[in-house]
């Protein structure tokens, strides 16, 4: 794999991690840490509270109480949200939510083009993360000529382009096949290898097999924690 990982390191830690909706505690005091290269699924039926939690860690949600921290600097909390735009992540999200109108390489290098990155080295990147997400011979397709995993792969590249320390997915696995699945899924176990935190939600148990830990949401609550079941059967 190609794909060098992030520049610099992520652990994650929510404390007390409370959001609320009329009517309804969608995510209820939540304390989780998540260490530096560490893949881990947020796994529950729909309305467990699973997304919520993921778009809070983004910066699109605040907290009602709680703290969200990132190598112990608090980046939200009920007074205070960093804005998405200045934390080192990166969410995907279930519908790809990539540009109709550009081919694969204007989409994957579009971050960069952002952030005014050189020319020559956008390109360089770029080439790396088409050939680590194997779409280089797709470089110059629009997504109406992709399949959906291939789709799914540029929303993945897109998501790299800023050397995240932190990767978020939204149901990544939910619209494709499971072959194709079972390759994100392995694409996604490359990327923490090399050293990305990634935090993935999904209603999907067959994830459980792709993943370090598991953590089990109802009701907005932590139901199972697997680091915590192999420490209590050890």
């Amino acid at each position: 794999m190609d794909y060098h990982g992030p520049t610099e390191m992520a652990n994650l830690a929510l404390r007390n991690l409370t959001k609320r909706y009329p009517g309804v505690v969608s995510v209820d005091a939540i304390d989780l840490t998540v260490d530096h290269g560490e893949f881990v699924c947020l796994l529950g039926p729909s309305g467990c509270g699973k997304t919520t939690t993921l778009r809070m860690i983004a910066g699109f949600l605040e907290p009602d109480e709680g703290e969200i921290g990132v190598d112990g600097a608090t980046i939200s909390s009920p007074t205070a949200v960093v804005p998405p735009e200045r934390r080192n992540m990166s969410m995907i999200f279930q519908s790809y939510a990539i540009w109709p109108h550009m081919t694969v390489r204007q989409n994957v290098g579009y971050p960069l083009k952002m952030k005014k990155i050189a020319a020559a080295e956008r390109r360089s990147r770029v080439d790396a993360l088409l050939a680590a997400t194997k779409l280089d011979t797709q470089a110059e397709r629009y997504p109406s000529e992709l399949s959906g995993g291939q789709q799914q792969r540029v929303a993945i590249a897109r998501a790299l382009a800023n050397e995240p320390a932190l990767l978020l997915a939204d149901e990544p696995t939910g619209n494709l096949d499971s072959q194709t699945a079972d390759a994100v899924l392995a694409l996604f176990r490359e990327l923490a290898t090399a050293g990305t935190t990634i935090v993935m939600a999904t209603h999907e148990r067959d994830a459980r097999q792709a993943v370090d830990r598991t953590i089990v949401l109802a009701d907005g609550h932590i139901v199972e924690d697997s680091r915590r079941v192999a420490e209590a059967a050890a």
